[in-house]
């Protein structure tokens, strides 16, 4: 009797515990746990380390170097685990993440009840955000594994699995899409999201979600990076009207310049959702943002990149505050260096920083961008002045081609177009604007420039050629052995 009594008290207990759900994922059967998971389809992983790639850094002395940081600086295949922070590897693996978030929301939406007005809105407002964020994760993912978008071999470039379904198989084979069809699905999934955007359920964190700006800062940016400069100027001007400074922070401003002499206060204030330039803030596990690791801008670098201006002695204002990186450089304080705990008595956990995914400045540098590149020199002056006016010292600064054409010492070759000089201008500002933040590998990959990396003793130099294969960064070797993708070239 009592053995018979263990037995189903067992089999009582175990059809309890099957009732349980085995782990600690959401019964996906409201709208407001759809909405919470797409929380998680942010990715977690910073594209900032591929500024140690760029010609932003130099060989950093007095700092921590671990093997990614070796790798990136040598342009080297990366041997680091999943789990190692600020890799492709990790972007790879948290970047798919976060779009696996997505697919289980849109996967589920049209069996959720939405019988009301107000919860067929909701439901819309949830399909958009993990429509754009299913995008914006693809989206960086085939620029940073593939070739650059080339209209005439995009067809035929390689690019990275779209996933648009959860998977349902413990290992899953996947192939690699074109770079085109990447581009269209996103393209697809984008504007979809644009079309549904409702900001009206994101609460007091709009700027943490994609909000509309957020949305079109998106697609200002896909445009470009696919060469539709005027599809691109369609949605940056959507976005900024006739009033750009309306987006644009002034860091010659009273606010700016007395926060600069916080070294906490600044970047609080910068990265702040206060800030109308701010469209998307997303938290990243990362180390970027330490000045005791990595590679980072050299001093005698970053004080030339800064002078380099065409107004003589206008400062820019960008330049400062900034940081003592190692022994011989300087990092420019963007990120408040954050830390989250694993738990309240824990004195280990991840360190992090708020990232701002998009913001004004981009969006205005992607107008002018898109202006030269269509032949329209006056615009595009309209838009870098505007920069200009919320970046250097000296009261009203007019810019002008006769000061660009100066300023690279053109002035009187007829064989030196305008429109190339303003190109060549326009990337430098975004240089500047961007520096430590990422972007600058991706201008790198679009216009194919060399990058000249100077090793220890000073003297050696290595180089990755404008057209190397290595600028193609591979995908993780787990991806290849057990996914079953074919590996980028060497």
């Amino acid at each position: 009797m009592l053995v018979l009594l263990a037995l189903m008290t067992l089999v009582s207990a175990c059809e309890e515990f099957l009732d349980e759900v085995p782990d600690n994922r959401v019964a996906l059967d409201n709208l407001n746990k759809a909405q919470q998971l797409l929380t998680n389809a942010y990715s977690a992983s910073s594209y900032a380390f591929t500024d140690w790639m760029t010609d932003n850094v130099g060989f950093t002395t007095g700092v921590t170097l671990r093997n990614n940081h070796i790798s990136a600086y040598a342009w080297e295949d990366f041997i680091d685990g999943p789990t190692e922070q600020d890799t492709p590897i990790y972007f790879w693996f948290e970047t798919y993440t976060a779009i696996a978030h997505a697919n289980e929301v849109l996967a589920i939406l049209d069996d959720l009840p939405a019988g009301t007005e107000e919860l067929r809105a909701q439901r819309d407002a949830a399909e958009s955000e993990a429509l754009l964020t299913r995008a914006y994760g693809h989206f960086m993912l085939v620029n940073l594994f593939a070739k650059h978008y080339d209209q005439s071999t995009a067809s035929s470039d390689p690019g990275v699995p779209f996933v648009d379904t959860p998977e349902t198989v413990f290992i899953q084979q996947y192939e690699r899409n074109s770079v085109q069809e990447v581009y269209q699905r996103v393209e697809e999934d984008m504007l979809r999201g644009i079309e549904l955007v409702n900001e009206s359920f994101f609460a007091n964190s709009g700027k943490y979600h994609f909000n509309l700006n957020a949305a079109l800062a998106f697609a200002s940016r896909f445009y470009l990076f696919k060469g539709d400069y005027d599809r691109c100027l369609e949605f940056s001007n959507r976005l900024l009207g006739s009033n750009a400074s309306n987006f644009i922070r002034d860091l010659t401003s009273e606010e700016y310049l007395n926060a600069s002499s916080s070294i906490t206060g600044y970047p609080q204030l910068y990265s702040s959702p206060d800030q109308p330039s701010n469209f998307l803030l997303m938290r990243k596990i990362s180390l970027v943002q330490r000045t005791d690791f990595a590679h980072g801008p050299l001093s005698s670098f970053y004080g030339e990149l800064f002078a380099s201006n065409p107004f003589l002695t206008a400062d820019d204002f960008r330049e400062n505050p900034a940081l003592v990186k190692g022994n011989n450089g300087v990092f420019p304080v963007r990120y408040e260096s954050l830390f989250e705990r694993s738990s309240l008595n824990s004195n280990v956990g991840f360190p992090y920083h708020i990232a701002l995914a998009f913001r004004g400045e981009e969006v205005l540098l992607n107008r002018a961008e898109a202006n030269v590149l269509l032949n329209r020199l006056d615009e595009a002056l309209d838009d870098l002045q505007t920069l200009t006016d919320r970046r250097y010292s000296g009261g009203d600064i007019q810019l002008t081609i006769e000061l660009i054409r100066n300023f690279f010492g053109a002035a009187g070759n007829p064989f030196v177009r305008d429109q190339d000089l303003l190109l060549e201008y326009t990337l430098l500002e975004r240089r500047k604007e961007f520096i430590a933040q990422g972007l600058r590998w991706f201008d790198i990959k679009r216009y194919e420039l060399p990058v000249d990396h100077i090793l220890a003793d000073e003297v050696s130099i290595i180089r990755l050629e404008s057209d190397d294969l290595r600028k193609v960064l591979q995908i993780p070797e787990s991806a290849v052995d057990v996914g079953g993708l074919n590996p980028n070239p060497r």
